[in-house]
Parts: structure tokens; C-alpha cells; sequence
């Protein structure tokens, strides 16, 4: 693999590209489409029940050819099987970047070291699904002999976002027996809204939380067990036993907090937090959609690290999408990428895919720990069409910033409803062909528009996006997508020279809470900055008015 702190901007793949993004006239969407009537079928690519297509961006073949080198450059290749291959490529941290074993198959080989991890994978995931069927089957019970009807994972993080964000989205393959809710934030309204309602003798709550020691999952952990003691009137700590389960590699703080290692589920420093939805961190998700529908989960992932480590770049789904990001990020000027599915399940998605990306890639140095020279990870937004389309899709089609986009859509709801599915996708596939080709002054005023009015209801056109179309939004069809992100990610770091698996830069201001926390209550006088210093004054204040 080439040096990972080899100045970038100096490779000749590099120049090749700023050279590209410089040429007068760009490549415009109208004139790519008009000379080539098989631009929508060439500029296109699937794996699984994905569809990937990717025509209506600024990108032609020469453009395409220079990214697919830039990659092999920055040895895409090489890194992608290193990872496979178990190699501590998380430099920072000494680790393995193992998250594809996780939905590994029986019989298959990843190893850490010398250790082959898949048969303690599906340790876990045998222990799991054990648990899950007494749950669901009525044989699991809480203390007063009643079944569990309420499930709280608390977590935060990966432990939150990816279980949260994939039981929203899989609501339809669950059993609505359980009603599922997700704790993370320390702020105490979120424990409260979470558990109004809810019968204390029905909650099984799940503490996620690798060491059992993260400050705002150990804090909601411990109210929760205060409100299941208070609402079950109990003298003793005896109900915990039957309401808490743990996901957790520290079995001796477990066991402190009450809960029986027997029903702890583990997992592995080879695994990241924003890449471990797929581990027992899922434990809500096997609940809500049973062990069944939790492996079509893991095959969905799985058939797309199939497609990653086996297809060409070329037909690659997550290096095409990479790299498109890369040519808008890093040579067009772009800051931020749109992701918008049109599923009113999956609105937790954009918020999934900011940690992962945001998290992943927001890096200032290289490998080696040089300072880079070049645009790292994008701002990642979205929300639900057609929502988005009353919001910011003005800002989208008439602003003055380039945001590309990724629609994605599904050919059949999993609620059919009238005519809704069919309006839904033609709204996805109007505002792709709209950021696209736009309207020009010309046909603004052909249309019988006022002059006065033709500026403003001309649309530049030339608004870069990607449509993702599968069939429709299932357990393997998430797997799929969640992968094919990750994926994405991973490859962008490797272009960029970064450390993908790491996260540093969240640790500062949890240190500096943990030192403002006491001072809060306290009567000494606060030794920060000015401003701190003021503000946590002001805030003494506020508490004891």
C-alpha cells in the first residue's frame, strides 16, 4: 500500500482529477444525457436487491477512469483485504476491524490473530436467540410472574442509533406484542418519555455498554432500576435479576449491578460501536423481529461483503459511491451529502449514517499522524421525502450550494395503502429528473411566465444524486443498505489515508464533563475560561431558584 502520509494533492491520479474538475465547460446533464441515449442503463450497477443508479451525476467516463485510479493509488484493494483478513488496520487503537464476522455464515473464517472469531460469533448469537424465543415465547417472566411486554435498550452511540434506527425501520416484521423504546440521552426527559405508560412488572430493560462504566448509559441504567424497584414497591434488589439483561464485556461490573452474567451477551474490541447493530448490541432488534428475521438481517450484510470483496471496482456499488463522493468532496467543492429515503420507516437512517460517516471519517490527520492536506468526511443530513420537499429541497434545487443527494426508494410498501406507493415514487423520481435538468429561462418563459417572474422560477439544473431502488424494506434488504454504507465509508478513508476506526475526538469534551459535573453542585469557585466559568455560575443560580 503506498505511505499513507505521501502528500495526496501531489499523486498524478490526483492532478488528473483537478485538472478534470477545472475543464471549461464542466460536464453538464443535459449534454451527457443527450449524447448518450444509454447513459441510464451504462451508468448503473447492482448487488443484491440493490439498484444502483448512479447517471444523473456530473461524471463521465473519463472522469469515472481517473477515480477508479485514484483508488487503486491509494490501494483500496489492498486495505479492503486487509480488513477481511483480520490485520490490526485500526492503527491508533492496535485492533482488528472485524464487524464483517459478525454476519459471517457457519463454517466461515475470520480471523483475529491466530484465532478464527466466527464459532464465538455464533456463540452469541445461539445465546441470543435462546433468550429471544423464551421472551417472545412467554417462558421468559418478570419478577411477579408476568410476561415482558415493554423493552428499553439503553445505550448510546452505536449501542443507540443502530438498534433504534433498525427497529423503527423493521417495524412491519415485528412482533407488536413488544413495544420496543430506546434510552440514551442523560438528559432525564428522555428516561421519563421513554417509560410513561409503561407497567414496571412487563419492562425488560438492556444495558448496552462495552464496559459497563459509560457515564450518560450508566446513569440512565441506575434510574431505571431505582423506577423498576419504586414501581414494583420491592425492598430488595432481587426483581433486577429479571428485568435487566446486559450487553457487556465487564461481567465482574454486571454482576455488581445485579444482573446475572448468565444473561450477558458479549462482544469484541474488534468491534466499533457505530459498526455493531449486527452483534448483541441488536439484542432489542432479535426481540422485536425474532431470531428468524435477525439472520435474514446478517444475510443482507453478508451478500453485499460478498459484492465489496469480489467486484470489480468498476461494478463495485460502495467504491462507485465513494468515489463520486470524493470527486464532489475534494474537487467540486462540496461540504455536505443529503441522504433522503423515501420510506417513512427509515427515519432514523440520515441520523444512522451521521455517525457512521461523521464518526468514521472525520479525521484531520493521516495514518502516520501527519495533518492533511486535503477535505476528509462530508456533513451528513436527511430526512424522510416527501416531507424533505416542503423543507430544504428549495435550498436543493435554486441555492447556491452543491449538495448531491441519495434518494432511496422501494418498489413495494410494506403498508399498501391506495395509490400511496405510487405517489411516493414518482415524487423520488420527479426530484432526481428536476435536480438534474432543471428549467431553463427559456422554458420557464415558453411556459407563459411573466418576465419579471422567469429568474425566479428558472432552475440551474446540474444537482448531482444517486437512486437506490430495492424491491422492498425487509430484514435483508437493511442488512444490505446498512453494509453498503459502511462499506462506502471505509473506502472513502482509504483514499483519504485516514483511520477510519477510530473516534479520539468525542473523548475531550466527555473528560471535561466529567471534571464539570461535580463543580455544578458545588461552592467553590470554578477554575475554567471566563465564559465557562460565568456559565456555570449562572447555572448554580438557575438550580437552587
Amino acid at each position: 500500500m503506498p505511505d499513507s502520509d505521501a502528500d495526496r494533492t501531489r499523486w498524478p491520479e490526483w492532478q488528473a482529477l483537478a485538472d478534470l474538475a477545472r475543464a471549461t465547460p464542466p460536464p453538464s446533464l443535459r449534454t451527457l444525457f443527450a449524447a448518450d441515449p444509454g447513459r441510464g442503463t451504462r451508468f448503473a450497477a447492482a448487488a443484491g436487491d440493490l439498484y444502483l443508479d448512479y447517471a444523473k451525476h456530473l461524471v463521465d467516463d473519463r472522469i469515472l477512469g481517473a477515480l477508479f485510479a485514484l483508488a487503486r493509488r491509494a490501494g483500496v484493494e489492498a486495505r479492503r483485504d486487509a480488513m477481511f483478513a483480520g490485520e490490526p488496520i485500526n492503527v491508533t487503537e492496535r485492533r482488528s476491524v472485524l464487524h464483517v464476522a459478525l454476519r459471517a455464515a457457519p463454517g466461515d473464517t475470520f480471523r483475529c490473530g491466530d484465532e478464527d472469531v466466527v464459532p464465538h460469533v455464533h456463540a452469541v448469537l445461539d445465546s441470543m436467540a435462546a433468550f429471544a424465543d423464551r421472551v417472545r415465547g412467554d417462558a421468559w417472566l418478570g419478577h411477579t410472574g408476568r410476561p415482558i411486554r415493554n423493552i428499553v435498550n439503553i445505550g448510546i452511540g452505536g449501542s443507540d442509533l443502530g438498534p433504534a434506527m433498525a427497529y423503527q425501520a423493521l417495524r412491519a416484521s415485528s412482533d407488536r406484542r413488544l413495544t420496543c423504546r430506546f434510552v440514551s440521552n442523560v438528559d432525564g426527559v428522555d428516561f421519563v418519555e421513554a417509560t410513561t405508560g409503561m407497567d414496571p412488572a412487563e419492562t425488560l430493560f438492556i444495558v448496552s455498554s462495552k464496559t459497563f462504566t459509560t457515564l450518560e448509559t450508566m446513569t440512565n441504567a441506575r434510574t431505571a432500576r431505582a423506577w423498576l424497584l419504586a414501581g414494583l414497591g420491592a425492598t430488595d434488589d432481587a426483581p433486577v435479576a429479571r428485568h435487566f439483561v446486559a450487553v457487556s464485556t465487564n461481567i465482574e461490573a454486571v454482576t455488581a449491578f445485579g444482573i446475572d452474567p448468565a444473561n450477558t451477551f458479549g462482544f469484541w474490541d474488534w468491534v466499533g460501536g457505530r459498526y455493531s447493530v449486527d452483534s448483541a448490541i441488536g439484542l432489542s432488534l432479535m426481540l422485536a423481529i425474532g431470531p428468524d428475521g435477525f439472520r435474514q438481517f446478517l444475510a443482507g450484510f453478508r451478500t453485499i461483503d460478498q459484492h465489496f470483496r469480489t467486484a470489480t471496482l468498476e461494478a463495485n456499488l460502495p467504491v462507485i459511491l465513494a468515489l463520486l463522493g470524493v470527486w464532489y468532496g475534494n474537487f467540486l467543492g462540496a461540504a455536505s451529502h443529503a441522504v433522503l429515503p423515501y420510506a417513512h420507516e427509515l427515519g432514523l437512517f440520515p441520523a444512522y449514517l451521521q455517525q457512521l460517516d461523521m464518526e468514521s471519517n472525520g479525521k484531520r490527520v493521516t495514518l502516520a499522524g501527519d495533518e492533511v492536506g486535503w477535505d476528509t468526511g462530508p456533513v451528513v443530513w436527511g430526512q424522510p421525502g416527501t416531507n424533505g420537499q416542503h423543507a430544504f429541497y428549495q435550498l436543493l434545487h435554486q441555492g447556491t450550494r452543491l449538495v448531491p443527494v441519495d434518494f432511496i426508494a422501494f418498489g413495494r410498501s410494506n403498508h399498501p395503502v391506495g395509490e400511496h406507493q405510487d405517489l411516493l415514487t414518482a415524487n423520488v423520481l420527479a426530484q432526481g429528473e428536476a435536480l438534474a435538468f432543471g428549467k431553463t429561462a427559456a422554458e420557464a418563459a415558453a411556459e407563459g411566465m411573466p418576465a419579471d417572474l422567469v429568474p425566479h422560477r428558472t432552475f440551474p439544473g446540474d444537482r448531482p444524486s444517486s437512486t437506490i431502488l430495492a424491491p422492498q424494506l425487509t430484514p435483508a434488504t437493511l442488512g444490505q443498505l446498512i453494509a453498503l454504507y459502511e462499506h462506502k465509508v471505509f473506502v472513502q478513508g482509504a483514499v483519504w489515508g485516514v483511520n477510519s476506526f477510530d473516534q479520539w475526538g468525542v473523548e475531550l469534551g466527555k473528560t471535561l464533563a466529567a471534571r464539570i459535573a461535580p463543580e455544578l453542585a458545588a461552592a467553590t469557585d470554578p477554575a475554567h475560561d471566563s465564559s465557562t466559568n460565568e456559565l456555570i455560575r449562572r447555572y448554580r443560580a438557575m438550580r437552587r431558584a
